[in-house]
This record gives C-alpha cells, sequence and structure tokens, in this order.
C-alpha cells in the first residue's frame, strides 16, 4: 500500500486493527471507523465493546446494525437504543446450503453510504455472498461506486446495477495499491484560489483525471465560482482564477463534504447559490447545517431553509474583519473558513480539527504564505 494517509482516522483504523485482543475499541470522533469497524469485528465474530466521543454516541447506527443482526451478529446497545457504544457479542455463522442463491438484505440509502460500504466489504466473507436492495433516496453513490471497485482490486467479485448491489462469496487477494489523493482536502485550495485576486493560480499534485471519489465534482463546481481547472501530466492540477458566474444550484447527494467549503465561498463572493442534497450533514461531526448558519451569520452572510430539501446561501454584506469561527469538533468546518484569511484576519477556534483527515494542514497554508499565530488558534 502506497501514499497511505496521515489522518488521523487511517491512522485510527490501523491501530484498532492492529489490536485484535482489545477488550474495548474506540473509534473516537470517526464515523468511518466506526461504522466499518461495527461490520468487520460483528462479521468475525468477536466479543468486544465498540464506543467513542459524546458527538459519535449521538451519531445513529441503528441501520447497520440491524442489518448485521440479520446476517447473525449478536449486538447490543449500552447506552441509548440505536446509538454506540455497542457490545458485540458473537455471531452465528449462516449454514452454507446449495440452494441458496445470495443472503438478501433490504437496506436504507438515505441515511450514510458509509452503512452499505460496511456492509459490502464482509460480502464475500459471506457463505452465500450478499445481494442489497436499496430502498429510498441513495446518498452519497459516487462512494459506493469506489467501495465496489475497491473491493474488485483486491478479488472480489460484485456489481452494481443499480437498486441492486451484488457480492459473490470469494476470498480477497493481496495486492499492490497505491492511494490516489484527497479531491476533499483538494476542494480547500479551490477555496482559495476562488477567493484570491483576479488571476491568481495554484498548482496541486496527486489528484486524478478519471477519479472513484464523488468529490471530484468539485472541479465542475468551482468552475462556476471562477475556478479553473487544466489538468497536467503526473496527477497535477493548474488552478486559475476567472471570472464567476451571476449565480449557483447545485445538488450535493453526492458530494456532501463540499457543501461548507461551497456555502461560504458563495457567500463571501456574494453569489446567490441554491443548495439541495444536504440531509445527511445533520448527522456528521456536528449539525454541519446549524453551524454553517451560525458561522456565516458572524460575517454577514446566511443560509436559509427554504423548506422541502432546499437551502439558499447569500452574502450580500459579506465582510472579514476579525471574526472568531467555532469549529464545532468538525474538521470541515475550519477548513472551510480558513480561506477566508484572504479576505481579512479572522480566529479559528480548536483548529486541531483538521487532525481528523488533513493533519498538515496549517503548514501548508504557510507554505503558501499564510500567516498563523498557534495560541490559542490560528489568526490569519
Amino acid at each position: 500500500m502506497r501514499n497511505l494517509s496521515d489522518a488521523n482516522d487511517t491512522q485510527l483504523m490501523q491501530r484498532l486493527l492492529a489490536d485484535p485482543a482489545a477488550p474495548v475499541f474506540d473509534a473516537e470522533d470517526a464515523g468511518t471507523v466506526m461504522r466499518f469497524l461495527t461490520a468487520y469485528l460483528a462479521m468475525t465474530g468477536r466479543q468486544t465493546e465498540l464506543t467513542g466521543t459524546a458527538r459519535m454516541q449521538e451519531r445513529p447506527i441503528k441501520v447497520l446494525a440491524d442489518a448485521l443482526q440479520e446476517l447473525g451478529a449478536r449486538i447490543e446497545y449500552l447506552n441509548q437504543d440505536g446509538y454506540p457504544p455497542l457490545r458485540l457479542l458473537g455471531r452465528t455463522p449462516q449454514p452454507a446450503t446449495e440452494e441458496a442463491d445470495f443472503t438478501e438484505l433490504k437496506v436504507r440509502g438515505d441515511i450514510s453510504s458509509q452503512y452499505i460500504s460496511a456492509l459490502l466489504m464482509v460480502g464475500p466473507t459471506l457463505p452465500h455472498g450478499l445481494r442489497i436492495w436499496l430502498t429510498g433516496k441513495v446518498g452519497s453513490r459516487p462512494y459506493i461506486r469506489m467501495t465496489l471497485a475497491l473491493m474488485q482490486h483486491f478479488g472480489a467479485q460484485c456489481r452494481d446495477l443499480g437498486e441492486v448491489l451484488e457480492v459473490r462469496p470469494q476470498a480477497y487477494e493481496a495486492t499492490n495499491y497505491t492511494v490516489e489523493g484527497d479531491w476533499s482536502a483538494a476542494s480547500y485550495w479551490y477555496a482559495m484560489v476562488a477567493l484570491a485576486p483576479a488571476g491568481s493560480h495554484l498548482t496541486l499534485p496527486t489528484l486524478r483525471r478519471y477519479s472513484w471519489q464523488g468529490d471530484q465534482a468539485i472541479v465542475a463546481i468551482m468552475a462556476q465560482l471562477g475556478v479553473h481547472t487544466e489538468f497536467l501530466a503526473d496527477e497535477t492540477l493548474r488552478l486559475t482564477k476567472r471570472a464567476p458566474n451571476a449565480s449557483l444550484t447545485q445538488d450535493f447527494t453526492d458530494c456532501p463534504d463540499l457543501a461548507q467549503t461551497v456555502a461560504v465561498v458563495a457567500a463571501a463572493l456574494g453569489i446567490p447559490t441554491t443548495m439541495t442534497g444536504l440531509e445527511s450533514l445533520r448527522i456528521k461531526e456536528t449539525d454541519r447545517i446549524a453551524a454553517l448558519q451560525n458561522e456565516l451569520a458572524k460575517f454577514g452572510g446566511s443560509l436559509t431553509d427554504e423548506g422541502a430539501g432546499v437551502f439558499q446561501v447569500s452574502g450580500q454584506d459579506f465582510r472579514v474583519a476579525g471574526q472568531t469561527v467555532a469549529t464545532y469538533h468538525d474538521h470541515r468546518m475550519a477548513m472551510a473558513f480558513a480561506p477566508l484569511a484572504l479576505l481579512g484576519p479572522l480566529t479559528l477556534e480548536a483548529p486541531q480539527v483538521v487532525r481528523k483527515s488533513y493533519p498538515q494542514f496549517w503548514r501548508e497554508l504557510e507554505k503558501v504564505g499564510f500567516v498563523t499565530d498557534p495560541t490559542p488558534a490560528p489568526v490569519f
């Protein structure tokens, strides 16, 4: 495995998997770790407990736990029904019979694609494989496709049939893999170019033009906010500031992690923006919709709920003048608001939250000329 991320979520998962005898697994604030580890431990029959931070214990896991129980896992909730912490009590294996085709599950797709990815990844270990019927609106579908593509890279036989996902019983095969650059992390650099003076440009490495990541949508979104992307050789991008469109309408169903970045840029540029597909933002590291509403208001911007899942961004009176931004234990709040330093000084509370996905973020900002004071929080 090459180019593995130094993000805390990645390092945490490695540490936990390296300690198979742990009586308690602490997923901290990592939703991906919590959900993937729940499926892995349940399907390997472990008897242990799985917990996380106070916020993690407010994030639902019932859809995944119910599905795992259908597959034979025995799971108890230690506090609130449907939420971590969990006690895993082993698993009753399914008998292998020649008559069976697939083990079948119906799973809601409108809460988190991570539940579906977690189930898909354990699918090859089941004696009949797994057939998942997706019900309701499916969010973040590119992450499901990415999961299937990576599973295939490691020898799994699986396919996406739209509302149905199929995984055949098949042992994974160890093989080499180079992890591609993170388009979610790249979105913050797009934001900086969008807020920079006309003609500004920036080069970003290790980003694939033909990526499995849904957040590559930032290319098309930021083109409307005044950032032109040129794909160069060796997985390198050149970003150039141009004139933005007069308005923007965007559905974030498949790329919810871009919503904060886009909302901040649109408000700062005073570009009226209509946003939909934000349902999953309520159950992230924080309630990201409420957090955006609170913090944009400090600058004269707004994120208004128009009803029926439609939100409107406005920033006609937007001004950066030393405000303090709360980050709500959310790495993406810190990084989404940091580019505003191009427009004036500001303070970000609890800047260390970026360690979750982008530990070197502040150092890399300093490399391109940002001046930070880390005590008690970065001041730009």
